[in-house]
């Protein structure tokens, strides 16, 4: 197993990222300056998916446990059709992230032949647990990457993680949070996908005001640029 870095909120790096991965140039991700109304207009449309990062706290621990527990008492299950897979390793929530954006639109997104399209042909009808192990033994993936960030001079593996990626996604009209630290999907109810930007906003702000004395939080949409 190749050594892992975490990813920076770099949407340059993230796209070089993409591209080395199979994923066509015309989507891209870019900064979502603000949350407030007239910045989401400036956003290129159609935005596929939103990946937020944000600081791990107690706050944020305690609330995760009650959200899931929650869940699990209502007996939620996973809908088939959302491609969600759960985080093994400590370093990769950026990588999956970017993999929960694309893996979850690939009826827009005609991937290359290459590194994620044969990882999502390995991963087909495997549950979360399986398909996140399989990323964890996808050495050439996490390679990549390390390439990438070496020609950068940004290496720093023992850097402390203290902030973690999420990615809000439109599917079947409804929108979907997917998070590798959880063990399925959050459904945060319906949209369409003229909606889903704003949709996806709101449960980012919603973040936010859970803990305002925080400032570390970053938001970036994959997008189209055609």
């Amino acid at each position: 197993m190749a050594e892992t870095l975490a990813m920076d909120s770099d949407p340059e790096i993230m796209n070089r990222f993409l591209q080395k991965l199979g994923v066509p140039d015309k989507w891209r991700m870019v900064d979502v300056l603000s949350l407030e109304d007239d910045a989401l207009d400036l956003v290129p449309q159609p935005v596929l998916a939103l990946i937020l990062l944000f600081p791990l706290s107690e706050t944020y621990e305690q609330y995760r446990h009650e959200q899931e527990n929650e869940i699990l008492t209502k007996g939620q299950s996973a809908p088939e059709d959302v491609f969600h897979l759960r985080q093994v390793l400590s370093n990769v929530c950026g990588t999956i992230a970017l993999v929960h954006s694309v893996a979850n639109n690939t009826h827009h997104i005609d991937l290359n032949d290459g590194l994620l399209k044969n990882y999502l042909n390995d991963a087909t009808g495997l549950d979360a647990a399986a398909k996140g192990a399989l990323l964890e033994n996808s050495t050439a993936i996490f390679e990549a990457y390390r390439e990438l960030i070496q020609t950068t001079g940004n290496v720093d593996s023992d850097e402390p993680i203290s902030n973690h990626f999420v990615t809000l996604i439109h599917k079947d009209g409804n929108l979907f949070e997917l998070d590798g630290r959880k063990s399925i999907p959050i459904n945060h109810g319906p949209t369409t996908q003229d909606d889903f930007l704003r949709d996806a906003a709101k449960v980012c702000r919603d973040f936010m005001q859970r803990e305002p004395e925080n400032i570390g939080f970053n938001v970036i949409a994959l997008v189209s640029t055609d």
